[in-house]
């Protein structure tokens, strides 16, 4: 069962798909797999593992019993956030 505030990155490694999920602490440990998931598809596709993708991901957090995309204080996106946060 969900909590209320908890936090989990989606990714669909090739849309259209079905998102799989990974539970995170922060959104800062929600960027570093974001950043992980991002370069794994790069790197399948410059090995020719796979011939092409189109791709998604994010950040969700779990409020008043559903999943919703997650924005900081501030309203930044996950993407934004991240940008943000690399300097």
């Amino acid at each position: 069962m969900s909590k209320e505030n908890e936090l989990r990155v989606w990714h669909i490694p090739q849309i259209p798909g079905e998102p799989f999920h990974v539970s995170v602490e922060s959104p800062q440990e929600a960027v570093k797999v974001l950043n992980i998931l991002a370069e794994y598809d790069n790197f399948q596709f410059e090995q020719n593992i796979k011939p092409d993708y189109s791709n998604a991901a994010g950040l969700e957090v779990f409020e008043d019993g559903e999943w919703c995309e997650w924005y900081s204080e501030d309203g930044e996106s996950i993407d934004e956030f991240a940008e943000s946060e690399a300097g």
